[in-house]
């Protein structure tokens, strides 16, 4: 398995809607959300961590182990913090996602809480599975299983990813933030196909904030 905190350091967005990195297999390009200045291409290492542990506790559900997704609200929603990780190779992409406004009622960007409430419109945290592409109300989307308590009710409060005009990078940098879901995992049109496809069905999603000192 890759250490993503050895690699910190040594990967950085370069460009709008492409970026290239270093790893150990050499030099690569991915599309994503781009950011103007360097970005480090991974999540903290406390909450890798906490991902890997639920990769571990959910093994018998993940069926596969390779490619996993990590969102980091922790940081806010003007950043790319939904992070697609590939643990065989080491590559890895980040995007723009957005929370749910009942984590965020003043709309400050920052994720305050979560909520596993029906009805709630907040974002839940915990491990997620990703389930079959459905063409609903916005357009094509993955449904999305809750394996924690915590996000236990994800089904049932139709929490999925989908694509979203509100989440785009124009807008993260003109407001600062960008707009928020119901919950749902919304990411930019020009990413969604890359999100769906690097994760298909039965792959894990861990979704949390961690703090600086955890």
């Amino acid at each position: 398995m890759i250490d993503w905190a050895d690699q910190i350091s040594g990967v950085a967005v370069l460009s709008r809607r492409r970026f290239c990195a270093f790893t150990a297999g050499g030099l690569f390009s991915i599309p994503a959300i781009a950011r103007a200045a360097l970005t480090p291409i991974a999540p903290s290492p406390a909450l890798l961590g906490r991902a890997r542990a639920a990769l571990d506790r959910h093994a018998r559900a993940v069926c596969d182990r390779v490619t996993i997704g990590v969102v980091d609200f922790a940081a806010p929603s003007s950043s790319p913090r939904f992070y697609i990780l590939d643990l065989v190779t080491g590559r890895s992409s980040a995007m723009l996602v957005a929370h749910g406004r009942g984590s965020d009622p003043a709309h400050s960007g920052w994720v305050e809480r979560f909520s596993n409430i029906p009805g709630s419109e907040a974002s839940s945290a915990g491990a997620y599975l990703t389930a079959e592409i459905y063409d609903g109300k916005h357009g094509r989307s993955r449904r999305l299983k809750g394996l924690d308590d915590d996000n236990s009710n994800v089904e049932a409060r139709g929490i999925v990813i989908h694509a979203a005009a509100y989440v785009d990078e124009d807008i993260a940098k003109a407001s600062g933030k960008i707009g928020r879901s119901e919950g749902c995992l919304a990411v930019a049109a020009a990413d969604l196909d890359h999100v769906l496809d690097r994760l298909g069905s039965d792959r894990l999603i861990y979704v949390d904030k961690v703090s600086a000192a955890a």
